[in-house]
């Protein structure tokens, strides 16, 4: 019997964030325009793999997806034994900088989701000469309030099976189960404390209210997707931070929830495919 073989392909490049070398993990696939894809809080590049896969995007975009330091197989720093572990803005949009910097990759496109869809917000205001378009996938430019906090202290924060536990109901249930289930694999996989280092940029290090009206959209325009069963980042949220960005578009997935790309790769690609056209043709 032939043995399926993905075309995707996984690499590791030593890369300078802030002043301190990285070793970051990274997999790409498919030929043209840099398509730069950020995980989610807590997992890492896997959820793209659906992506890497469909020829009808690999045929015109290189699709690169690359883990964080802490995440997936990138390396924490030296001496990661004695930190504590916390994710910034000023540290994730330099990490994303300087991985399209160190790949010299020409004007991407850059598509993020959940922490990754708040980040391209800071991206496309400071650094949209840098890139072509942005793609928030459940993305907003501050956190939705939630009345208690506390919980985010707990030391069951360092278990994978809690962090799964705790994202499996961002899920649509129209998703398919072998999907959903891949997706919260991922969070079991994740190091300990690594989701709840990624919760200080989500919930206190990402206000980004006033970024929105500086972004130029003739340089970087903005697209904003969101799951109709995301209650993290609702439909709502993602609407109202499309009217501050100058052309930003807001797209609401029917039927999605908080990891389209993953948990419904088939539903997902009927609303990236057509973005995809129209960054395309913006291109030409």
């Amino acid at each position: 019997m032939p043995v399926a073989i993905e075309p995707i392909t996984g690499r590791y490049a030593h890369i300078d964030i802030m002043g301190e070398t990285y070793r970051i993990y990274f997999e790409e696939a498919g030929e043209g325009t840099p398509l730069i894809c950020l995980h989610t809080a807590g997992a890492h590049s896997s959820q793209f793999r659906h992506l890497m896969s469909d020829e009808a995007i690999t045929n015109r975009y290189r699709v690169i997806a690359f883990d964080l330091p802490w995440h997936g197989k990138s390396n924490p720093p030296v001496g990661w034994q004695d930190m504590e572990y916390k994710l910034t803005a000023d540290f994730y949009a330099a990490a994303t900088i300087a991985f399209a910097d160190a790949l010299e990759l020409d004007r991407p496109v850059v598509m993020g989701c959940s922490m990754g869809g708040r980040l391209v917000v800071r991206l496309a205001r400071e650094h949209g000469q840098k890139f072509r378009a942005a793609i928030g996938l459940e993305g907003s430019n501050r956190p939705s309030p939630w009345w208690d906090n506390s919980w985010l202290d707990n030391d069951v924060f360092a278990r994978g099976d809690f962090c799964a536990a705790l994202v499996s109901g961002l899920a649509s249930p129209h998703s398919p189960a072998e999907f959903r289930n891949e997706t919260l694999w991922h969070y079991h996989q994740s190091g300990s404390d690594v989701f709840k280092g990624d919760m200080h940029f989500f919930r206190t290090d990402s206000q980004f209210e006033a970024d929105g009206a500086a972004v130029d959209p003739s340089a970087c325009k903005v697209f904003l997707m969101t799951g109709e069963y995301d209650y993290s980042c609702t439909p709502a949220d993602t609407e109202r931070t499309a009217k501050t960005i100058p052309g930003a578009e807001a797209i609401i997935m029917r039927e999605m929830g908080h990891f389209p790309m993953s948990e419904h790769p088939e539903r997902f690609r009927e609303y990236i495919l057509p973005v995809l056209d129209q960054i395309a043709r913006m291109s030409d």
